[in-house]
């Protein structure tokens, strides 16, 4: 990057503030193809978790702490020594660890969440900031509800907690309550009031409440900002977070606006979008930035008539530079493993040899089943692969008898993973319903199903069914996602998927 242009961190917050929304929990092999995906597409730094907050968030973010090299792993923490402690155990076999300590400054907070006076405040922040740092060399200090917060206080605190050792300050707008201009210039205040400050990278973390997380957060770049906060798909708490792709794309197409970029490899957004979406079962809507079914598409006469004389008319980045594929090589059941791994290749989708083999007989499986594999169906394919959890449950065969006057009964057999074979039929209000009652019966448990949602990957009528469903128990949640030609099927794959995810976070981990 020339030196014209300031190079601009990007923290992405995903596998923590992002798994914490409502219905995108993660189990820890996703967080894991998760985090290996945000490597590859070069963030700068990814928090993995709360440590503190729960033994399976620590253990996760360790997990990912050992395999990840190419970029700071964060684990967020409390202002207290023993939440820092399981920070620095979570942390300890990362290449570059990151202790990401937190403590509220707004009057609000201050007075009715934590009862603490300001000096009471700022005392916490040093110490814990002193005591991490006995550690770990990289902390960033986080003055949460930053915005609302008196910008003379976060200055103080932001300058006692540089001089404490923090190497990075955040100014969160943790409520989504800024506007992009007002948001410009508090920033722009803590950049010129706050001590030391140009010891330490000043960050921003902006919700999305009001529907201007992305607006603020490049307004606090233009302001002066050194690292903006974001997670992929713009998923969060309560209406989400400032969005990465919407962020880098709005630098790298505004670069000469900005005089600034990022590190971020652009071309692997949509596969990052993509994964994230199949594992948390959370879509993005058609028109969203970047990566909506929509973005790229024109439909109305003038704007096709625009596009196809020159596409800048309407387009003002290319599908290809966020990792949309237009490559239109047509791939079927006479396809070698040759022209299917360079598929993979553009596609942006690396496999080890071992899941490349189970690909690829899935694929054969398929392409006899379809006269044309699509890209979404290959990516299907792999991202079922890359997440699975170890299969407590193998399905073997089904059977389903429906109509409009019987009622609807299910059979299904199932193998267990011990090399025993159970086999039941049950009756329901219809043929889903059936077998989900008839696997419940013999797993021995009775999840809440909080949602089933069924789609087309393609088009025409031999489209792979993609099915998704969440799974509840005792206040713990679980996703599945099943893909086959056959909805009745992927329905099935979809609900054992999230049943072995259960089963393996309940009984599974600890046998292995």
């Amino acid at each position: 990057m020339s030196d014209d242009y300031r190079c601009i961190k990007i923290f992405d917050t995903t596998l923590r503030d992002g798994e914490q929304a409502p219905g995108c929990s993660m189990n820890s092999q996703e967080k894991l193809e998760v985090a290996r995906r945000l490597e590859k597409l070069g963030v700068d730094v990814m928090e993995a978790g709360f440590p503190a907050s729960s033994p399976g968030d620590l253990e996760s973010v360790r997990a990912i702490a050992g395999v990840i090299k190419d970029c700071s792993v964060a684990g967020l923490c409390r202002s207290l020594e023993k939440d820092i402690d399981a920070g620095r155990e979570a942390l300890a076999k990362a290449a570059s660890p990151r202790i990401h300590i937190f403590l509220a400054t707004s009057p609000i907070h201050m007075e009715y969440k934590l009862r603490m006076t300001p000096d009471q405040v700022l005392e916490q922040a040093v110490s814990a900031v002193k005591y991490a740092k006995k550690f770990c060399s990289d902390i960033e200090f986080s003055a949460e509800d930053a915005f609302r917060s008196d910008p003379d206080f976060v200055c103080r605190v932001f300058g006692a907690a540089i001089a404490a050792g923090a190497l990075t300050v955040n100014a969160p707008d943790t409520v989504g309550y800024a506007m992009p201009d007002e948001f410009g210039k508090f920033i722009r205040y803590l950049k010129e009031h706050t001590p030391n400050i140009e010891k330490a990278a000043l960050s921003t973390h902006c919700h999305n409440d009001l529907g201007l997380g992305v607006a603020n957060s490049i307004a606090a770049v233009r302001a002066g900002a050194d690292q903006i906060e974001c997670t992929i798909n713009g998923i969060g708490e309560r209406a989400g977070n400032a969005s990465l792709e919407e962020i880098v794309m709005a630098l790298r197409v505004r670069r000469e606006f900005f005089k600034a970029d990022t590190r971020i490899d652009a071309t692997q957004i949509y596969q990052a979008s993509r994964l994230v979406t199949q594992v948390t079962g959370v879509k993005v809507q058609p028109n969203k930035a970047i990566v909506g079914e929509n973005a790229f598409a024109h439909e109305a006469g003038i704007h096709q008539h625009g596009v196809l004389a020159n596409r800048a008319t309407y387009e003002i980045m290319t599908p290809e530079s966020v990792g949309i594929s237009k490559n239109q090589m047509v791939l079927g059941k006479h396809s070698g493993r040759h022209a299917f791994e360079d598929r993979l290749k553009d596609l942006g989708l690396a496999v080890s040899a071992e899941t490349l083999e189970k690909v690829f007989a899935e694929f054969k499986d398929l392409a006899d089943k379809k006269k044309v594999v699509s890209d979404r169906d290959i990516e299907a394919l792999v991202m079922d692969a890359a997440v699975a959890v170890p299969e407590t449950w193998k399905l073997d065969h089904w059977a389903v008898n429906t109509g409009s006057a019987l009622g609807a009964s299910g059979t299904i057999r199932l193998q267990h993973k011990d090399g025993q074979a159970k086999k039941l039929v049950s009756m329901g209000d219809g043929p889903i319903d059936s077998i989900f009652k008839a696997i419940n019966q013999i797993v021995g448990r009775e999840p809440e199903l909080d949602l089933y949602e069924i789609g087309a990957i393609t088009g025409s009528s031999s489209a792979q069914g993609e099915t998704m469903v969440k799974i509840s128990m005792n206040g713990r949640h679980w996703n599945g996602r099943g893909v086959s030609t056959d909805v009745v099927e992927s329905s099935i794959k979809a609900y054992l998927s999230a049943i072995n995810a259960m089963e393996w976070e309940l009984r599974g981990k600890s046998e292995q």
